[in-house]
């Protein structure tokens, strides 16, 4: 039996890929290189291929759920903006969907432009400046 604090990081995990299935469907159309990390996602996360692929299959439309607090928040825009370079192609529905979610986290939609500047065409920063970055991202694009 799964006590609370298990499923509630279930819950936290499937909420997480949830949002990038909605991120990877927002041009109409999921990339294999798009679903491959998903997977990929999902296993960092201690999901199994299963967990993953019955989300994938799920006919439901996902919605951005807002993760609780700015250090998941942040998490959760580094899995997205991985998840805009993922098909190597930078659409501008995806775009708007990642303005759309920093506006829900209550951040401002130019986070975004900047993030993918420093990701550089897919390149992620390594942990340490990531830890960096998400200060920076707090103290810089914070709505009021």
């Amino acid at each position: 039996m799964m006590g609370f604090f298990e499923h509630q990081y279930l819950s936290y995990k499937k909420n997480h890929i949830k949002n990038l299935l909605a991120l990877a469907k927002a041009d109409g159309n999921m990339h294999p290189k798009e679903e491959a990390l998903l997977y990929k996602i999902g296993n960092k996360y201690g999901m199994k291929d299963r967990q993953v692929r019955l989300l994938i299959e799920a006919d439901e439309k996902f919605e951005v759920n807002v993760p609780d607090n700015h250090n998941d928040r942040m998490n959760l825009l580094y899995d997205l903006i991985l998840m805009v370079y993922a098909d190597e192609v930078v659409d501008p529905h995806e775009i708007e969907f990642c303005e759309n979610a920093v506006q829900q986290f209550g951040m401002k939609k130019e986070l975004v432009s900047w993030l993918l500047k420093e990701f550089d065409r897919g390149t992620p920063p390594p942990p340490e400046e990531w830890e960096e970055m998400k200060q920076e991202a707090r103290d810089s694009f914070m709505r009021q």
